[in-house]
């Protein structure tokens, strides 16, 4: 029974730092309301004038797991390359069936697009009738319309011989 004490007074101190937590908190915490000030959203100093688009994507929440899930992995292969040999068979069948458990894991978080960060660039292949005459004559044809239109910009011949 001896050898149980350290545990129970842990144990002890760690509900009472809990409980002390709760009442520091009700005891401390400001009791009135707070300002529109206090509820707006800061980001720089700059009020936002409109509300984001968008919520915040849930890729980086899948990153972090991720993360979890390889720092526990390390965590519990340390300990194990440490003692291998004394292990023996066992030990290696346990350790492949724990490395499958966190590969399955890591499958399961990229099939829910942990790693992809944004839209999905295909390669095109180039039109099998371009040509270069036909390039020049598409330029040639871009580059009339905008003499037509009026909006000629010479910073678009930059580098161009006449």
């Amino acid at each position: 029974m001896v050898q149980y004490l350290p545990i129970l007074v842990l144990i002890i101190l760690g509900v009472l730092f809990a409980g002390l937590s709760f009442v520091a908190s009700s005891i401390l915490a400001p009791r009135k309301k707070p300002s529109r000030a206090k509820l707006a959203p800061y980001e720089c100093g700059i009020v936002p004038t409109k509300e984001l688009p968008q919520r915040f994507p849930v890729r980086f929440y899948l990153v972090a797991m991720i993360f979890v899930v390889f720092d526990i992995e390390i965590v519990f292969l340390y300990p194990w390359a440490v003692v291998y040999k004394q292990l023996g068979t066992f030990g290696l069948l346990e350790v492949v069936v724990f490395a499958a458990i966190v590969f399955v894991t890591f499958l399961y978080l990229v099939s829910n697009g942990a790693l992809d960060w944004g839209p999905i660039k295909r390669w095109q292949p180039a039109a099998s009738d371009r040509t270069v005459e036909n390039t020049i004559k598409r330029i040639t044809a871009q580059e009339s319309a905008r003499h037509a239109s009026g909006s000629h910009d010479d910073s678009a011949d930059h580098g161009r011989v006449a």
